[in-house]
């Protein structure tokens, strides 16, 4: 059977059948999601606020509530859309503002101009540049020692 999904701040509503993930509607809707870990529930690439309809969606499982406690921005309404499957209508979804940084030549195109939009951490989240201000080679070196093997860098932290 067929669940509707409301999208915020775009306003839009769609359709999944259930037990459809969420990152399958934010894909479908051609919205900008990395998915850099492929869908396993690794990164924050996917990270959405849910406001409403929690009690909608399948359980948090163990994987995705490690991948949550890494997200600096992560709130109690949290979750990944792609371990986040849709069991019944009312879910409404709001995608955090801002663009994750892929490589630091993403960062290296933009340097000397102001930020559009927030440049997001690739894996944890965090505001790295905000909207509207200057983008600087500094932020180079807050990355240089970043991984952005998703991957490679959770398979590091869990030794730790």
């Amino acid at each position: 059977m067929v669940k509707i999904v409301r999208l915020e701040p775009i306003s839009q509503q769609t359709e999944v059948e259930t037990n459809g993930s969420l990152l399958s509607i934010l894909i479908s809707k051609d919205l900008d999601v990395l998915k850099e870990c492929g869908g396993r529930g690794l990164c924050a690439t996917c990270h959405v606020y849910v406001k409403e309809g929690m009690n909608s969606l399948s359980p948090v499982n163990r994987r995705e509530q490690r991948t949550l406690e890494v997200i600096t921005t992560c709130k109690p309404n949290s979750r990944l859309a792609c371990q986040s499957r849709v069991m019944a209508n009312g879910v409404v979804v709001e995608l955090p503002p801002g663009m994750y940084i892929n490589s630091l030549q993403d960062i290296e195109a933009l340097i000397g101009r102001r930020a559009e939009q927030n440049l997001l951490h690739p894996v944890t989240g965090q505001i790295l540049v905000e909207v509207g201000k200057l983008i600087t080679r500094s932020m180079l070196k807050q990355l240089e020692n970043t991984s952005f093997k998703v991957g490679e860098y959770f398979s590091h932290t869990k030794d730790v």
